[in-house]
């Protein structure tokens, strides 16, 4: 499969190819983003809309194409990214970034994946799922009175969608070759 192909859906589960990734990239990448995640605002407010570990969590399950690996590295990132943040109680992102990682992984299964503008919309729907989930977990299992601006959302939504394009092509460079 190629990006001169121009085909969007896949026709059978075969045709999508399974990425692999040595053991320190699925290490490495994951500790990179929440540690930017954590650390990076305390220094540069203005960079605290970027949601590397949401969009970790996409291209890993895109990639992959397995819903139960998904699962894992949705709920590992997220449990982590819990636990160094004091602004969300704990499983909160845990389980937002499973649910994440398990849709993406099943559009993974169906749409070729490796086509830049797929690859943005996939980053700004996740970017709203994500939002919009941890608003109603927030309301429902807390009983936080959360407003949900829907402007802010959207726009950081297609900022995040861009940044994850570019990331997206910078971690395709650390996928082994068949």
């Amino acid at each position: 499969m190629s990006y001169s192909d121009g085909r969007i859906l896949l026709s059978s589960q075969r045709e999508g190819q399974v990425s692999r990734f040595r053991a320190w990239v699925l290490f490495a990448v994951p500790l990179a983003a929440i540690l930017f995640q954590v650390y990076v605002p305390l220094f540069f407010p203005s960079l605290r809309f970027m949601e590397l570990p949401l969009l970790v969590v996409v291209y890993f399950a895109l990639m992959r194409r397995s819903q139960i690996s998904a699962l894992f590295v949705g709920m590992i990132i997220g449990l982590a990214q819990d636990s160094l943040s004091s602004k969300s109680p704990l499983g909160m992102y845990g389980i937002v970034n499973t649910l994440v990682g398990y849709f993406a992984a099943s559009v993974g299964l169906r749409l070729d994946v490796d086509h830049a503008f797929i690859r943005f919309l996939l980053s700004f729907f996740f970017y709203l799922f994500h939002q919009v989930f941890y608003w109603v977990l927030a309301r429902a299992l807390l009983g936080q009175q959360a407003a949900l601006n829907w402007t802010q959302v959207l726009v950081l939504g297609l900022l995040n969608a861009v940044i994850g394009a570019a990331l997206f092509h910078f971690l395709d460079r650390l996928r082994e070759r068949a």
